[in-house]
């Protein structure tokens, strides 16, 4: 299981939204080093295959990690995590440096 991530700027911010469908909060650990954030954690199997006379299986289970670079500069000590409805919500303040790098250009 490879868990889907969209990431985006906003003004102030970094944000990393991933989806976990079929896991809880506490099955999910996240990191950050420097520029690296890491996503892992394991879903659990809700039942023993054996139990059931299964026609198909696609459902994965087990272990998962998902490492992705964090564009610009940011304030990783300041990080803040939610979990809702199975999507996993980081953010990651920009410093005041990355926050004043975007000027406006004017067209001529």
């Amino acid at each position: 299981m490879t868990p889907s991530l969209d990431i985006y700027e906003e003004e102030d911010a970094v944000v990393v939204k991933a989806e976990l469908p079929g896991i809880g909060k506490e099955d999910v650990e996240v990191d950050i080093s420097d520029d690296l954030l890491t996503i892992s954690g394991e879903k659990k199997a809700e039942e023993k295959l054996e139990r059931k006379d299964y026609h198909r299986i696609e459902r994965s289970y087990g272990s998962f990690s998902r490492s992705v670079r964090l564009p610009g500069e940011v304030l990783s000590d300041q990080a803040k995590a939610s979990f809702k409805d199975g999507v996993l919500e980081v953010r990651i303040p920009k410093t005041e440096a990355a926050k004043q790098k975007r000027r406006k250009i004017e067209i001529e």
